[in-house]
């Protein structure tokens, strides 16, 4: 089975937020095209650096949509403000416009939960929006209502996973039951699952 495959990498770093950096943009989306993904994200956050400047991070955009377009793959610009507690949706908007001017084919703002923000992003960034399913966020209804095109989970749907097993664990350690066992998938669609 073949999947197309998006990638969120942590693109390599550099020890000042300048041409460097954007050659390793280049670089790890050249990486990435090779190995057969179909798309790539680039973020505008450095944790030696915090938040790029807007210019320094639409430099690195227009250097991977380069590099993603010589590949055919689709280039995802991110504004990562609201996952660092930077809630300031005018320079976001700022942000993911001058990255769509940069050649960004989608872009992205993890961390918004409030559907009037995200709706001032479909609105006034005019590209096509990617938004990060939360418990506490908006339903899929809800955004593609208001013009989302593309959603993420994240790392809910493994982290749910995860939660399912450690609580079967914690039966099996402290009861010494396995009631947890009712909620597996069924021999029919582990079957269909992996045996296609």
């Amino acid at each position: 089975m073949r999947l197309p495959i998006t990638s969120d990498p942590w693109c390599e770093r550099s020890r000042s937020p300048s041409a460097s950096t954007r050659s390793a943009a280049t670089r790890t989306v050249k990486r990435l095209a090779e190995q057969g993904a179909a798309g790539v994200s680039i973020e505008d956050y450095d944790p030696a650096h915090g938040i790029y400047p807007i210019k320094v991070a639409t430099d690195r955009v227009k250097a991977a949509v380069k590099a993603a377009h010589s590949h055919g793959i689709v280039l995802t610009a991110r504004a990562e403000n609201h996952l660092y507690g930077i809630e300031n949706l005018d320079d976001t908007i700022s942000r993911l416009q001058s990255f769509r001017r940069g050649g960004a084919d989608l872009v992205y703002a993890p961390g918004l939960v409030d559907l009037k923000a995200i709706t001032r992003i479909v609105d006034e960034v005019k590209a096509p929006v990617n938004v990060l399913l939360r418990p506490n966020g908006p339903s899929v209804a809800q955004l593609a209502e208001v013009g989302v095109r593309r959603l993420s989970t994240g790392g809910s749907l493994a982290f749910a996973a995860y939660g399912a097993l450690a609580h079967s664990a914690r039966e099996l350690l402290k009861e010494g039951t396995s009631t947890y066992a009712k909620g597996a998938l069924s021999v029919e669609d582990r079957r269909a699952a992996f045996e296609g």
